[in-house]
């Protein structure tokens, strides 16, 4: 079995070294556009910070890739598909058929439609080049603006916060930091850790032009307003990169579509990580493409494996706070029953979402004690009405739950 997969981020990178463990044999050629091998993105953050050197950012060590038998092909970029041959067609007019062919294309930054987006000093964070280049143009220049309150933008601003590289303010559209991952109370809390590390905050604000010549030198807001920037971030999201399934004719949504052994509507071609679209969702979550690329694997190997959904989970990673965001915290509908606990004086903050005694959401905020045994009790359903009274106290012993069920 020839395999040829397009992407080395962690889905392409996890699903190769998975088919390497299930079979000996296969021919396995990963292929890449960045030059350099696999690291994890959030290694970038802890770069950026200054955390870790350079080489800490690469997951493996030199030489991995060649004594899992696992071909790499690095800097280069796919231009066209043949799903009827299992061809991918390259930039440089090198030419790969495969057996099986996946797309682990991932995800590419979006650039909200704001005037002067183009202008020298705006930066999207996605690569380990954004970050080099970042890095070597941010000196200097104190006035650091990021565009967007997600966990992105607040990983950067905290990153370079630890740095003292300069001024940093977030501007956020909605009304709250987070507004998928934490409700009013969580989002209060963290502005205020945040505010009191030194880091500005414009909130339901929205900008409509990033000011200068020919470099950065502001951005005005949609009321007029204006402050002073030597650098804006760009941390708006992320959208699926489609351009090769599109014009293949794979069927997409928002993503490459997939059933539940992520096929794409094409036979023998697969799709995993963030480009891909399961059950109608794109989750742009390292826990969802680590689950679908070992999936995949199984399925390309011939062991079926249903890849049943990912439950979302976020931790933000160098705010200086634990904060974890986990399955449903902000249900809209009616039948849910919250319970929240909290310590301000301390800065803890608790939060369980139930459906019908059993735990579908979670925020933990100040403390990372509990935290898994909470990711245990989503995945697994069970019921928690006997504890409801003690489950958010710091010193609860989950044990009892999963001793008595």
């Amino acid at each position: 079995m020839r395999v040829v997969i397009l992407g080395n981020g962690l889905s392409g990178t996890i699903c190769g070294k998975t088919i390497r463990e299930l079979d000996s044999q296969a021919e396995i050629i990963i292929v890449g556009e960045e030059k350099y091998p696999y690291y994890p993105r959030p290694n970038l953050i802890d770069f950026l910070a200054g955390l870790i050197p350079l080489e800490k950012v690469f997951a493996f060590n030199e030489g991995w890739a060649e004594r899992q038998r696992l071909q790499l092909r690095l800097g280069v970029r796919a231009v066209r598909l043949d799903p009827d041959k299992k061809a991918v067609n390259f930039e440089d007019g090198d030419k790969l058929v495969a057996d099986r062919l996946v797309l682990a294309t991932g995800a590419c930054p979006i650039v909200p439609p704001v005037a002067g987006a183009d202008r020298e000093g705006v930066f999207t964070i996605r690569t380990l080049d954004d970050v080099l280049e970042l890095l070597d143009f941010i000196r200097g220049r104190p006035e650091i603006v990021i565009l967007g309150g997600g966990l992105l933008g607040l990983e950067i601003a905290r990153a370079l916060n630890l740095r003292s590289l300069g001024r940093i303010t977030v501007v956020e559209v909605f009304n709250r930091l987070l507004p998928r991952q934490l409700d009013e109370t969580g989002a209060r809390l963290l502005q205020s850790h945040l505010e009191g590390l030194g880091i500005s905050f414009f909130i339901g604000r929205e900008v409509s032009e990033i000011l200068g010549d020919h470099r950065v030198s502001g951005i005005r807001f949609k009321d007029g307003a204006t402050i002073p920037a030597g650098v804006v971030i760009v941390a708006s999201g992320v959208r699926p990169r489609l351009d090769l399934a599109r014009e293949a004719g794979l069927d997409c949504g928002r993503g490459v579509i997939v059933d539940d052994y992520l096929k794409t509507s094409r036979d023998r071609i697969y799709a995993a990580g963030d480009v891909a679209e399961h059950r109608g969702k794109v989750y742009g979550l390292i826990p969802a493409a680590f689950d679908q690329a070992r999936a995949l694997a199984y399925n390309l190997c011939g062991q079926t494996k249903k890849y049943e959904g990912t439950v979302p989970s976020s931790t933000l990673k160098v705010v200086g706070i634990y904060l974890t965001s986990i399955g449903l915290v902000n249900p809209e509908a009616d039948g849910y029953e919250i319970l929240t606990w909290q310590r301000p004086e301390a800065g803890l903050y608790k939060k369980l979402v139930l459906k019908e005694n059993s735990v579908v959401g979670a925020i933990w905020f100040g403390t990372r004690r509990g935290t898994q045994e909470i990711s245990r009790l989503i995945q697994s359903g069970k019921k928690v009405e006997e504890y409801k009274n003690e489950i958010l106290e710091e010193e609860f012993d989950f044990s009892k739950i999963f001793r008595d069920s």
